[in-house]
Formats: C-alpha cells, sequence, structure tokens
C-alpha cells in the first residue's frame, strides 16, 4: 500500500479547495491544519451573498490591473484570507498551524498570517511578492515550497 505522506495528503485536499474558486483569474485553495486535524478551509472568491465574477465580470481585467498589484482592486477575498476567517468565525484557535496554500500568500495575507499566528506555509506555485516574502521570514515563519512526490519520496 502506498500512502501518500501528511503532506502530499493535505496538497492533495488543498488542490481540492481550489475547485470551489470563483475566480476568473486564479483558482486558489488553503487549508489550515494543526495536530494534522484540518481546521478550516478557504477558497479565492466573492464573500457570502454577493453576485460571483464569473456571472458580473472580472473588475482587475476590466482596469487592466497585472497579477500581484493593488489587491484592494477585486471583488474577492483570497483563499488565505477566508481560512482564516472561517476559522475565527467558527472559534477554532489556528495558533501555531500550519498553512498549507496552491499558492503563496501576497503581502495582504502574509501580514494576516503573521498576527494569526501561524506557524508555517507549505506552498506549490511561487508568487511575485518580494515584501511578502521579506516579512514572513522577518516573522519566523517557516516557509515549505512543495514539490509533488514521486514514489512516496520528495524529490
Amino acid at each position: 500500500m502506498n500512502r501518500p505522506s501528511w503532506d502530499q495528503y493535505f496538497m492533495d485536499i488543498t488542490r481540492l479547495v481550489a475547485t470551489r474558486s470563483t475566480c476568473l483569474r486564479r483558482q486558489v485553495g488553503a487549508l489550515l491544519v494543526k495536530d494534522r486535524n484540518i481546521l478550516a478551509t478557504g477558497y479565492n472568491g466573492v464573500p457570502s451573498g454577493i453576485t460571483h465574477c464569473d456571472a458580473v465580470g472580472c473588475l482587475r481585467d476590466r482596469l487592466n490591473v497585472p497579477s500581484g498589484e493593488r489587491h484592494e482592486l477585486c471583488r474577492g477575498l483570497h483563499a488565505e484570507q477566508n481560512a482564516i476567517i472561517q476559522a475565527a468565525r467558527h472559534g477554532i484557535n489556528i495558533d501555531g498551524s500550519t498553512l498549507y496554500c496552491t499558492t503563496m500568500p501576497c503581502i495582504i495575507c502574509s501580514k494576516m498570517i503573521i498576527n494569526a499566528g501561524i506557524g508555517a506555509i507549505v506552498y506549490t506555485e511561487g508568487y511575485a511578492d518580494e515584501l511578502a516574502r521579506e516579512m514572513i521570514e522577518e516573522a519566523g515563519i517557516k516557509v515549505i515550497h512543495f514539490i509533488a512526490e514521486t514514489g512516496g519520496n520528495l524529490p
């Protein structure tokens, strides 16, 4: 029997969570895990009760906003934000948890991650945000660039 490692297992779930995204530009999923237990999930999309971008169009596309810039010009929340908000809404302590995310967090999410006490980030895709990387490093948060396992071992 070839069981996935815990990191592979959680990253597989994170990719499934991303499929719920309604963003027209990028589907991102996030998972908060502590002691091998899933605490909360999140995907990028508009707040509850707001019309999805697939129905009204992408504001960022209309304004020609490049990826990684002017995050406030978007109707949606990032996956990491939604995971943190879901945990808060349900009274779940995420201090010391690990964030699994399909994409490295942006600066806005990074500041939330730091103040939420998240201790580690495991991600698969990079994101061009040097300030986010600098602040996460300064905060002492462990960062792991996850590469899908082959034969049960990390390359």
